[in-house]
């Protein structure tokens, strides 16, 4: 696999909202490019578009964070990891454009250790105190087709492909380990007063980094959100809202008047990547 440009075939977009109940949004959200081009100031050729090729994107990073709720500075570690990780990204940007199979382990190796580098920020932020601010994080690099994905916390990703959606993060939540132990079932851990909460979390006392990888083709649809959204709308409604939606940015306003529609008990953010073709 080697990296080719995507602007041209992904529509994305992002929304955040505080929500009903909440005065501070803890949520934050990116889209990034990642570029390496060729910019042609002056020519003799007829028609300079010849030339469009050597622009534009070779990458995109979509990533959501989410402010640990209770803790103070929750907004502020948010801000903290998402500023961090785009920082690093665009430092390694070179890895990127030089991605192919035989280094994937290494750029992911790379993604890890931004997450790590972002993590040390938000301690810093507590100035050793104990529940300090914290925050969830879910990132997804596209060099087309395929998606690199670091999560922690209870942000999840998805993508719909061929009208199914899937799951491709697991919460680090004490409810999803239970299940993962054969302790409890799904709905012993959904019903379960400490179910959700975070065992892992950028400036948390535990910090986990999950990796993972997954080929998109032309037709998918990327989600990547907070959990404003999913604790109010279903998997099969955010399914249909991705099927039916004509664009990303109305995708986006479905998605997060829905979860208002269902309580919206906490800050909502969604990003949605169409690949078209």
């Amino acid at each position: 696999m080697t990296a080719t440009a995507v602007a041209a075939r992904v529509d994305a977009s992002g929304l955040t909202d505080v929500g009903l109940k909440r005065k501070v949004n803890e949520d934050h959200f990116v889209i990034a490019a990642l570029q390496k081009s060729a910019e042609v100031r002056q020519t003799s050729i007829p028609d300079p578009r010849v030339f469009d090729v050597l622009r534009g994107p070779e990458a995109l990073v979509f990533l959501v964070a989410d402010g640990v709720g209770g803790r103070p500075g929750g907004a502020l570690a948010s801000e903290t990891a998402v500023t961090a990780l785009i920082e690093y990204i665009g430092r390694a940007a070179g890895c990127v454009h030089q991605l192919d199979v035989d280094r994937e382990h290494e750029f992911l190796g790379q993604l890890e250790a931004a997450v790590h580098e972002a993590h040390e920020r938000v301690l810093a932020q507590s100035g050793g105190k104990a529940q300090g601010p914290a925050t969830t994080l879910t990132m997804a690099t596209l060099v087309w087709p395929r998606v690199y994905l670091v999560h922690v916390g209870d942000s999840r990703a998805f993508y719909l492909h061929k009208g199914r959606l899937k799951q491709l993060t697991r919460d680090q939540t004490t409810g999803e380990y239970m299940v993962d132990a054969g302790v409890w079932t799904e709905e012993q851990a959904a019903k379960a007063p400490m179910g959700g909460t975070l065992v892992s979390a950028l400036g948390g006392d535990e910090m986990t980094v999950a990796v993972g990888l997954v080929d998109l083709q032309p037709g998918d649809v990327l989600l990547l959100c907070t959990d404003g959204l999913t604790r109010h709308v279903g998997d099969e409604r955010i399914a249909e809202v991705l099927k039916r939606a004509p664009d990303a940015e109305t995708a986006c306003r479905e998605l997060v008047a829905d979860a208002l529609a269902g309580g919206g008990h906490d800050n909502v953010t969604v990003i949605v990547a169409r690949m078209q073709g």
